[in-house]
């Protein structure tokens, strides 16, 4: 499969190349799933190695009922994955124009070639929005600003998954950890060496479905969801002192004492509780379930010793795979 390529008779002065490229990473977050939502801080780190790449050019090929925007998903992607996608595209590519004060132009083509499986809690939803916005704005010439860029996601979050935090948008592309809380991310301290390895359940959650059952959960309970924000608060703001003084025992704890708090809540699986068990049982120092819950994937903290046998253990219990994101890398390359 060929890049788009310009149409011919579109003078230079209409755009600033011929395709425009565009790059944003996963995300998994440490703690803080559901409850940023109500205003309390998440931790979230980038995962570097799972990207999400596009390319936007013109072209004088105009398919058959495709208007003007044509959309290509490369990879396994389902079609009604393709589908939610290009009609997520054709919102953000209109959003960006009328942002970005670009007039309408011949058709487009945009290739995304993304690697970060969907339904995971990796942030490929923001990841893919993003990669395009950068791809837009780079064959349009347009100078994008972080908050601009961070705009333009975050209103495609809301109408993938409902009321989005931010945290996704913020982090794929973010270079280190961050703490983010009601749309203000700073970078963490780091002083630990461990390692996390993100395994892959197989099985995708659904972040709209979960954000509704807690909150009925909430509604039923009097009480409940000033005990889960209350609860979840403590356990982050001990996570990120231990991270910052490199206390990876209590680290791991707290990541999960939060699975406890969410599988209480509802929001996890037998897989995922499975996974959680034998990462522990392997040597990690703390696993839990990472993203909206109801399926995704398991985030567990282990030494780097141990990181062969956790993730050996996790896949017999059902990983389908896991990929490896230590800490250390992480924070020198936000410097």
């Amino acid at each position: 499969m060929t890049l788009p390529t310009s149409v011919q008779g579109v003078s230079e002065n209409h755009r600033a190349r011929s395709v425009g490229i565009g790059r944003a990473h996963a995300k998994a977050i440490l703690l803080g799933e559901h409850a940023v939502v109500y205003g309390t801080p998440a931790l979230a780190l980038p995962i570097p190695q799972l990207t999400a790449t596009a390319s936007a050019g013109w072209s004088s090929h105009v398919p058959d009922g495709q208007g003007d925007l044509s959309f290509t998903m490369t990879g396994s992607a389902s079609r009604a994955v393709v589908t939610q996608a290009s009609e997520g595209l054709r919102r953000l590519t209109t959003a960006f124009r009328t942002r970005m004060g670009v007039a309408d132009r011949p058709h487009l083509d945009v290739i995304l070639d993304g690697a970060i499986p969907p339904g995971r809690g990796l942030g490929s939803s923001a990841a893919n929005s993003r990669a395009i916005i950068l791809a837009l704005a780079d064959l349009f010439g347009r100078e994008l600003t972080d908050g601009t860029a961070f705009e333009l996601v975050q209103a495609a979050e809301n109408v993938t998954h409902g009321r989005a935090s931010g945290v996704d948008a913020m982090t794929v592309g973010a270079a280190g950890p961050l703490r983010f809380q009601a749309g203000v991310a700073t970078e963490l301290s780091i002083g630990c060496d461990g390692l996390f390895i993100i395994a892959d359940s197989g099985t995708a959650g659904s972040t709209r479905e979960a954000v509704e059952l807690l909150r009925a959960g909430f509604v039923r309970e009097s009480g409940a969801e000033e005990r889960f924000l209350r609860r979840a608060t403590e356990l982050i703001e001990e996570a990120e002192q231990a991270l910052a003084e490199g206390a990876e025992k209590e680290l791991g704890a707290r990541l999960t004492d939060y699975h406890e708090l969410l599988r209480a809540a509802g929001l996890s699986t037998d897989r995922i509780d499975a996974m959680v068990a034998a990462a522990l049982r392997a040597g990690s120092l703390g696993a839990k379930i990472t993203g909206g819950g109801l399926g995704g994937c398991v985030l567990a903290m282990t030494q780097p010793e141990h990181a062969r046998q956790v993730a050996a253990q996790l896949h017999e219990a059902g990983a389908v795979q896991t990929w490896v994101v230590p800490l250390r890398r992480l924070a020198a390359h936000a410097l």
